[in-house]
């Protein structure tokens, strides 16, 4: 009997599954901590692309954290509901919907600065391993991005 070339690579041996559950792990390690703050994971990156740079576009927002808008806008409206974002027309261009903090959600800031700790600790790893981890797995998903194109992208509203 011989072996089957064209089967699939068995899962412990395939680089996407490794990141893809590793990326589940620390969502599990996480978990916790968003469910004290009322939020889910995906709410928590929402929130940490407008912590950084508050006041942007669904799309601009949507592009961020590679998303489809049509996938944002129910995250942003569960957001909206618990006053911790405020979502209006841009005047100069009525297309546009843009996102800006409620003083909720800026002080929830301070209260989510918990999270890199508890990777840290789950992880048994340094700060500057972690670090250049997370700079091999960004030029790795970058790279990917440029053979594939744009196929990879979403499409943003602005």
């Amino acid at each position: 009997m011989t072996e089957d070339a064209a089967g699939p690579v068995p899962l412990d041996d395939q680089l996407c599954f490794a990141i893809y559950s590793a990326g589940m792990a620390i969502q599990r390690a996480y978990k916790p901590l968003l469910d004290g703050l009322g939020l889910t994971y995906p709410q928590y990156l929402v929130l940490n692309v407008l912590w950084r740079a508050d006041g942007q576009t669904v799309g601009g927002i949507a592009e961020q954290l590679a998303l489809e808008s049509s996938t944002l806008t129910p995250l942003l409206k569960r957001l909206e509901a618990a006053g911790l974002v405020r979502r209006t027309r841009n005047p100069a261009n009525e297309r546009q919907v843009v996102v800006e903090l409620t003083g909720a959600g800026r002080d929830l800031r301070a209260r989510a600065g918990c999270l890199g700790d508890t990777l840290l600790a789950a992880s048994a790893q340094s700060p500057a391993r972690l670090g250049e981890l997370n700079r091999d797995i960004k030029r790795l998903r970058d790279a990917v991005y440029r053979h594939i194109g744009d196929q990879g992208g979403t499409q943003s509203d602005g």
